[in-house]
């Protein structure tokens, strides 16, 4: 029996998949009420179902994996270090790149940065653009610098349209803003919907893949964080990076969501200035600006992100509670996890924490979920709570078990190595992990095995 042509179906916007019904929950990914009502379509075949050539129209052959050849100098830098670093070294050729983050975060502003390396370069770029006239991406492009003949622009939402001009052309590198503005006339649903944003991607994905072109698409997030639309999307994508970090402070962190050509756990730091996003080479100093002095409650703690250690002040408030539930708040960190190790102060040291709120936050707003921390956590807890001051130039880190125990962690040499050159004298640590240390002097190491150690140094 025929399709009919105002039929509907029903789409899963965490997986994509499809259904003649409505379904409480996806039975391909058990998501609960993620099913949309879309139109099907009555129209052509599907550009990216039904291709039977390659992108140039030639038949794709297979190939023997000891005949393809490369080279260490494949990837193209942008000359924005700390882009560099999430990506892996640089732009890999024929990737296909996907940016997420708040609205006004700062994803325009970047991608028109990497434009402007790029073709200072020597590429060929092209930035289409579905939301903004030339007249404002020009508004854009004079406060970033100055800017020369290699970057094109296009104000263009059709695909077919998209398609012909990147074939023309022929750029290194293209800019997507945004992948929800993009619709193909093959498919009858609205822009923005799940079938056109997977239809769109799977367009620029074959056109990355077979001209080997460098595609960086915009991604618009929903309210829960995450990139509008099915979450197919991301597994499509070679590269998923996310902006973090509140629009009204003045730093942002790209974080690496998903690399085929790097390590996810590298991050980098921006500031926003005028003339837009400016690099942070030192986070940690960044971040400890501004630290109150002799005050308790105070903690410096050390974080790895990637290869990169980052120190951060973690502050604790604790204080009698007026009402028969004491409240905790977590800023910053996991909340579940400072009830843990609130727990664990109050079994196995014997804090009376039960009746006392409870407020701890990482300042500067940097979200850290790293174990590494817990020691950092419980040394600001106690500080708050018996009133003592813990030495400005103490540095805390380790994992904290559930039997009050300090568990090692990883790369404690190079968390050292950052205390060292940002002036700590004193640093509390794991004692398992001072095995092997080397290069120690000029700083104090104190090892400690149980929470109730490091308690008593303050």
């Amino acid at each position: 029996m025929a399709k009919l042509k105002n039929a509907t179906v029903f789409f899963c916007q965490e997986c994509g998949y499809e259904s003649v019904k409505w379904m409480g929950q996806c039975p391909g990914c058990k998501a609960w009420n993620t099913f949309v009502e879309e139109r099907a379509g009555a129209g052509g075949k599907r550009a990216t179902g039904n291709r039977k050539t390659g992108i140039d129209g030639q038949k794709a052959e297979p190939a023997k994996l000891s005949q393809v050849s490369m080279s260490k100098e494949d990837r193209i830098r942008t000359k924005i270090g700390e882009l560099d670093r999430v990506l892996g070294g640089g732009i890999v050729p024929g990737s296909l790149t996907l940016v997420g983050g708040d609205p006004g975060i700062g994803k325009s502003t970047l991608l028109l940065q990497v434009c402007q390396k790029l073709e200072n370069g020597g590429c060929q770029v092209l930035y289409i653009s579905g939301e903004e006239s030339l007249k404002q991406i020009k508004i854009r492009a004079e406060r970033i610098g100055e800017f020369g003949d290699n970057l094109l622009l296009l104000c263009e939402t059709n695909l077919d349209m998209i398609k012909e001009t990147i074939y023309q052309i022929r750029p290194q590198a293209v800019v997507i803003d945004s992948i929800q503005t993009m619709y193909s006339e093959e498919v009858s649903a609205a822009p923005g919907s799940v079938s056109q944003v997977r239809e769109a991607t799977g367009v620029f994905l074959q056109i990355a893949k077979g001209l080997n072109v460098s595609i960086f698409i915009v991604g618009h997030v929903t309210k829960e964080g995450t990139v509008a639309g099915p979450r197919v999307l991301e597994h499509m994508v070679d590269t998923v990076l996310y902006f973090e970090g509140d629009r009204h402070a003045s730093y942002r962190i790209l974080r690496g969501v998903k690399n085929r050509f790097g390590s996810t756990n590298e991050i980098g730091v921006f500031e926003m200035r005028e003339e837009g996003l400016a690099e942070v080479k030192n986070p940690s100093e960044f971040m400890l600006d501004g630290r109150p002095e002799n005050a308790n409650g105070s903690v410096v703690a050390c974080s790895m992100e990637g290869t990169r250690p980052i120190l951060i002040e973690i502050q604790a408030l604790v204080c009698g509670s007026n009402f028969g539930i004491p409240r905790r708040q977590a800023t910053g960190t996991d909340f579940n996890r400072v009830n843990l190790l609130m727990a664990v102060l109050e079994k196995r040291v014997g804090l009376p924490l039960s009746g006392c709120d409870a407020y701890v936050n990482l300042a500067g707003g940097i979200k850290i979920t790293e174990p590494a921390i817990d020691l950092g956590i419980v040394m600001a807890i106690v500080s708050s709570y018996k009133n003592r001051m813990v030495d400005n130039r103490m540095l805390v880190f380790g994992e904290v078990g559930l039997s009050g125990e300090v568990r090692g962690v990883s790369m404690a040499g190079q968390r050292l190595q950052e205390a060292k050159k940002l002036g700590f004298t004193t640093c509390v640590m794991p004692a398992v992990c001072m095995k092997g240390l080397k290069n120690m002097d000029g700083i104090k190491v104190i090892g400690v095995k149980s929470v109730q150690d490091a308690i008593d140094l303050i």
